[in-house]
C-alpha cells in the first residue's frame, strides 16, 4: 500500500514502465509537464482536461486514427489553451511549425 496522496492524474491511463512514466520523445515530457502546470495554476481544472483528452480520444477512435497516445494529449493541450485564450490560433500554428522545423534539423 502506498502512502503518497492521491492525484488526478492517478485516474489516467497513463503509459508506464516499472511504475514510471514513460515518454518516446522530449515534446511528449513537455506536454505533459505542461498541463499539469496549467491546471495546478488554475487555468482549466483537470476534469476539463480529462474530458477533453477522453474526446479526443474518441474522435481519434472513430476516425480510425492511430495516433500515439500523447498526440491526443498535446491536441487537447492545445484545445484548451485555444478555449481558455492563452494563444491564437495563428500564434499556435506558427509555434508548432517552428518546433516541427527544429525537431527536422536536429534528425
Amino acid at each position: 500500500m502506498s502512502d503518497s496522496p492521491k492525484t488526478p492524474l492517478d485516474d489516467l491511463d497513463l503509459p508506464r514502465q516499472n511504475g514510471e512514466l514513460v515518454f518516446t520523445a522530449p515534446w511528449e515530457a513537455r506536454a505533459f509537464g505542461l498541463a499539469v502546470a496549467l491546471s495546478q495554476q488554475g487555468v482549466y481544472a483537470w476534469k476539463e482536461f480529462s474530458q477533453a483528452l477522453a474526446a479526443h480520444t474518441a474522435a481519434a477512435q472513430t476516425q480510425g486514427k492511430a495516433e500515439a497516445y500523447y498526440q491526443r494529449w498535446l491536441e487537447s493541450l492545445e484545445h484548451l489553451a485555444l478555449e481558455k485564450g492563452l494563444v491564437q490560433q495563428g500564434e499556435l500554428a506558427a509555434r508548432m511549425a517552428e518546433l516541427e522545423a527544429q525537431d527536422e534539423h536536429k534528425h
